[in-house]
């Protein structure tokens, strides 16, 4: 019985192509099975990257963000300038502005955004109390992210040609999802 079993999975081995690492094989095509591959590749780095978003702040001092708040309190601290609620979803690639309004309504009570009246707009801007957080996100991103990463200069290259690729495969993503709504 066993030498059977092993024959036989001897044998499907050897006219299976080399297995692929993916999360539905039915959506393999044989166009681009790398497709496949670099999506599940895309949902498992998705998830371990919001894991880490959210523990980082927890460790900041912050428990009860979810994954988005924590990196729309970062935007919105990005270049210390007051921003739209229009642009925070538009730089975040956001089609629901709701999701983002309703986001930015608990950072303000929480103290860490403050909104602002400007004319017809409210701009929204870090407090010093987001922004005391946001300086221990950086200490403990030091501490346990980069330091993982290394400062090797090959590797952060490559880290940054990943990032034009994920910016450029966005594009095409945003096309396809174009493409489907109109089918």
């Amino acid at each position: 019985m066993a030498t059977r079993k092993s024959r036989t999975a001897g044998a499907a081995s050897a006219s299976v192509a080399p297995a692929l690492v993916v999360s539905s094989s039915h959506l393999v095509s044989d166009r681009s099975r790398e497709l496949s591959e670099f999506e599940f590749g895309l949902i498992i780095a998705g998830h371990a990257f919001n894991r880490w978003v959210v523990r980082c702040m927890a460790a900041a001092g912050i428990k009860d963000l979810a994954t988005l708040e924590v990196l729309l309190l970062h935007h919105v601290n990005h270049r210390a300038r007051a921003k739209k609620l229009a642009d925070v979803a538009f730089m975040m690639n956001i089609e629901d502005t709701h999701v983002v309004a309703y986001a930015l309504k608990k950072l303000v009570a929480m103290d860490l955004v403050k909104s602002e009246k400007r004319g017809k707009e409210v701009l929204f801007s870090t407090t010093a109390k987001g922004q005391q957080h946001i300086a221990r996100y950086r200490e403990v991103r030091e501490a346990c992210l980069v330091a993982s990463v290394g400062s090797d200069s090959a590797q952060n290259f490559e880290l940054g040609e990943l990032a034009r690729f994920l910016r450029m495969l966005s594009g095409v993503y945003d096309q396809a999802a174009r493409a489907a709504t109109s089918l």
